[in-house]
């Protein structure tokens, strides 16, 4: 008989290194473009039609992107996110550069958040809380006006994203640690599905599909590239406002 065993199944950990050290999503083939769906109209993307949006259904609906696959052993931990409207002449999306060092998301485009501390009462808590600690958004500057369905990430963490209009003006100061940068995007360009892209990269252990939203930055002058979980959440809060729930 031999002695020879079967080399064991790798674990997820494992096989996300693999794939993370050969892939760059921005050069992952585009199979899908959505241009065929609707863009939300452009009074629903007003502070009003929001307000009325999120009053008749708080919860954001049910979701369209709602699991990554998993990449990680560890537990799963409860996490915020704010999803920061900006009450300018259009609306805009506040969104954040992750700081390179950070062992999770690293360098990825995000919206200000983190893991939910024992001292936060409740979601909307954290996300506030996270919001100041990152780039020192004041709470009293948000109205939170509901929130959009939980997102299990890759990474181990089951995020609630709170949406509150954000009133300029307001100083913002990025937290070196934990964020490089800081911007905005427009609504209406995000709720645009003619932006949204679906990539796919298959290899011999996995086959990874996710979507995209890379958006020229006229201010900085070179692409934001949003994709992974915040385009998803992007896309959950697209599809509430395009295809609103039944009353």
């Amino acid at each position: 008989m031999s002695n020879a065993s079967t080399p064991p199944h790798p674990s997820p950990t494992a096989v996300a290194a693999r794939v993370s050290s050969i892939m760059d999503p921005r050069r992952a083939p585009v199979v899908q473009i959505d241009a065929a769906l609707p863009a939300v109209a452009p009074r629903l993307l007003r502070a009003e039609g929001l307000r009325q949006a999120f009053v008749a259904h708080p919860y954001g609906g049910e979701p369209e992107i709602f699991r990554e696959r998993s990449w990680t052993d560890r537990p799963p931990a409860k996490a915020a996110v704010l999803v920061a409207l900006v009450q300018r002449q259009e609306m805009h999306v506040l969104l954040t550069q992750r700081s390179a060092g950070l062992s999770n998301h690293s360098g990825q485009i995000a919206f200000p958040g983190g893991r939910q501390d024992p001292e936060d009462r409740d979601v909307n808590d954290t996300a506030l809380r996270e919001a100041w600690e990152e780039v020192g958004l004041a709470r009293e500057r948000v109205e939170i006006i509901g929130r959009l369905p939980e997102y299990a990430t890759g990474s181990g963490f089951e995020v609630t994203p709170i949406v509150g209009l954000v009133q300029p003006p307001f100083d913002l100061q990025a937290n070196p640690g934990e964020v490089d940068e800081v911007f905005e995007v427009p609504l209406s360009f995000l709720m645009n599905p003619a932006h949204h892209r679906w990539q796919q990269l298959d290899t011999p252990e996995i086959s990874r599909r996710w979507l995209s939203m890379p958006y020229d930055d006229p201010e900085s002058g070179h692409q934001r590239f949003i994709w992974g979980a915040t385009a998803s959440m992007l896309r959950n809060l697209y599809r509430f406002l395009a295809f609103p729930p039944a009353s």
